[in-house]
């Protein structure tokens, strides 16, 4: 199976829970920064993750920029799914979160989105990371590999 993990991260915990999704994947798994990602990274996989910090109710510039490649994001059936970073607090819930946003664009580009878009909590602005985060972050990983099965 070839996995590339896609992400942006402005405090490093969107980046942590990359590297823990990426670790619980089998098979070949490349993880990139949103901005650093080319046509030829896209070729041949078997699933594509794309997560982001929710910043606003949206996923960063960064991975809309990477979204709206249209031309080089043609994923004509390839299994995909969503994460994002998120506060814990109440009235973020307005806004909403990358997570839906990023799933919804990658169903647009010809994805089968495996799994839920999920959200991992960090403390305040910048982090850290809520306790547990991270093993939650390889077992969703686990379950998206055996729901693209």
């Amino acid at each position: 199976m070839r996995t590339l993990v896609v992400y942006d991260s402005v405090y490093g915990n969107t980046e942590k829970i990359a590297k823990a999704i990426g670790a619980a994947i089998p098979g070949e798994v490349k993880l990139l920064r949103a901005g650093l990602v080319g046509a030829s990274d896209l070729q041949g996989l078997d699933l594509l993750i794309v997560g982001a910090p929710t910043q606003g109710g949206r996923p960063t510039e960064a991975v809309q920029a990477f979204l709206g490649q249209a031309s080089m994001l043609s994923l004509g059936g390839m299994f995909a799914a969503a994460f994002d970073t998120r506060l814990t607090s109440k009235w973020v819930r307005i806004f909403g979160y990358a997570a839906p946003r990023i799933a919804e664009r990658l169903k647009q580009q010809g994805g089968t989105v495996v799994g839920s878009p999920e959200g991992f909590f960090v403390k305040g602005k910048e982090g850290p990371l809520v306790e547990g985060e991270l093993e939650r972050a390889a077992a969703w990983a686990k379950g998206i590999v055996d729901s693209g099965k």
